[in-house]
């Protein structure tokens, strides 16, 4: 499976999805006013990744700031992930960013993906 790069805007943020590396992370900010556009391709590759999952997933978040849309986006891939067996997001966070901190729990009681949580 190819691997999909994209490098952070002053508007999205920095991805990096490799399944031959397990190395699936979420970088930076995500303020677009049209999310769905740059997480298109994204969404695509997790549907074709969970066709033939690894043994072990581990989605790593370190968001600066996300805007609704994008939680929006989010949890749509999030629940691409939910039928993947040892699926897990690492939502990483600054100590005193509350936002942030809730944004990731809003999200793991919307889905069945296993979350921790870790301050940076």
């Amino acid at each position: 499976m190819q691997k999909l790069e994209i490098s952070a805007t002053d508007l999205t943020p920095d991805v990096l999805l490799d399944a031959t590396t397990r190395t699936f992370k979420f970088e930076g900010r995500s303020v677009s006013d049209n999310p769905e556009e740059f997480f298109k391709p994204i969404q695509a590759w997790f549907n074709e990744y969970v066709k033939k999952p690894n043994p072990v997933t581990v989605l790593v978040t370190r968001f600066e700031y996300v805007n609704t849309a994008t939680q929006r986006e989010l949890l749509n891939i999030l629940k691409l992930l939910e039928p993947v067996a040892g699926a897990k997001v690492v939502w990483q966070f600054l100590e005193d960013d509350e936002d942030m901190e809730e944004c990731g729990q809003e999200l793991e009681q919307l889905t069945s993906v296993a979350f921790e949580f870790q301050v940076y």
